[in-house]
C-alpha cells in the first residue's frame, strides 16, 4: 500500500500489526536501499511517500532530520539513516540473511561502503555541471578513476557480487547509484571496469531490483524536474 503525504496531510494511523511502515520518496537512492531490503526479504510493509520540500510537522517529530528512509514499527519504534534501517531489517526479520556471517566480513563490507561513499557524489555533480554549461571533464576523470579503484578492490577475487558469488547487503547499498548511470548518460564510466560492468548486468536480473526501481524514462522525467528546481516527487503516481 502506498500513501502520499505533504505538509497539509494528517498523520497516518498506527502501523498495523505484522507490518512495518517505511517513509520514503520514490526517487531517493537512500530510501531505495531500504525498499530493496524489504523486497529482498519479503517483508510485509506499507509505503508513505513524503514530499521532501513540503514535509508534515508530524514527520519531523518522528525524525527530526526530516530524511528518508524512516521506518516505523507497530510498536511505535522509529529507525532512520539508510544503512541502519537496512541492518535493522536484516537482523530483526527472518528469511534470507543479507549481512555476512562473520565480524570480519561485516567490517570488509563497511570499509567498501565507506570507499563508495567518496564516489557517490560524482553521480550528481557531473550532470549538474553539464546543465550549468561547466567543464566537467575533470569530474568525469575523477569518477572513472574512483570506479576503477572500486572495481579492483571489490572484484579482486573475481566474484559475481561484492560480497562473493551471491548477492549480499553491500550490493543493495551501492546499487541505487549505479541504476542511475544511464539516466545521467554516464554508462561509459564503466568501460574500464569489467567487474562493475558485469555486476550491473547481474543486479538488473535480481527480483528485488526489478520491483524497487523505475524505468530510465521515468527517472529522466523526474530528474528533469529536479534539475529545474521544481522536483515532482510523486511523478508517475
Amino acid at each position: 500500500m502506498l500513501i502520499k503525504m505533504n505538509k497539509c496531510s494528517a498523520p497516518p494511523g498506527p502501523v498495523p500489526a505484522g507490518t512495518i511502515r517505511i517513509y520514503s520518496m520514490r526517487f531517493c537512492p537512500f530510501a531505495q536501499r531500504a525498499r530493496l531490503v524489504l523486497n529482498a526479504k519479503g517483508i510485509k510493509h506499507e509505503i508513505v511517500s513524503v514530499h521532501l520540500r513540503d514535509k508534515p510537522d508530524w514527520f519531523l517529530e518522528k525524525n527530526p532530520l526530516g530524511l528518508v528512509p524512516t521506518l516505523e514499527t507497530s510498536a511505535g519504534e522509529v529507525i532512520y539513516e539508510s544503512p541502519i534501517t537496512c541492518e535493522y531489517l536484516d537482523e530483526v526479520y527472518p528469511g534470507k540473511k543479507l549481512l555476512p556471517p562473520t565480524h570480519f566480513e561485516k567490517a570488509q563490507q563497511k570499509m567498501l561502503l565507506e570507499q563508495f561513499s567518496k564516489v557517490s557524489g560524482y553521480f550528481y555533480k557531473n550532470p549538474m555541471g553539464k546543465k550549468n554549461s561547466e567543464d566537467v571533464s575533470e569530474l568525469e576523470a575523477e569518477l572513472k578513476e574512483n570506479l576503477m579503484k572500486l572495481d579492483r578492490v571489490g572484484f579482486k577475487k573475481k566474484t559475481k557480487f561484492f560480497g562473493g558469488d551471491s548477492l549480499t547487503m553491500i550490493d543493495y547499498l551501492m546499487w541505487p547509484w549505479f541504476e542511475r548511470l544511464e539516466v545521467f548518460d554516464q554508462n561509459q564510466c564503466l568501460d574500464s571496469t569489467p567487474g562493475l560492468k558485469k555486476w550491473t548486468e547481474r543486479m538488473l536480473e535480481d527480483p528485488a531490483v526489478k520491483v524497487s526501481g523505475h524505468s530510465v524514462d521515468t527517472y529522466k522525467a523526474f530528474y528533469t524536474t529536479y534539475l529545474e528546481g521544481k522536483p515532482n516527487f510523486d511523478y508517475g503516481l
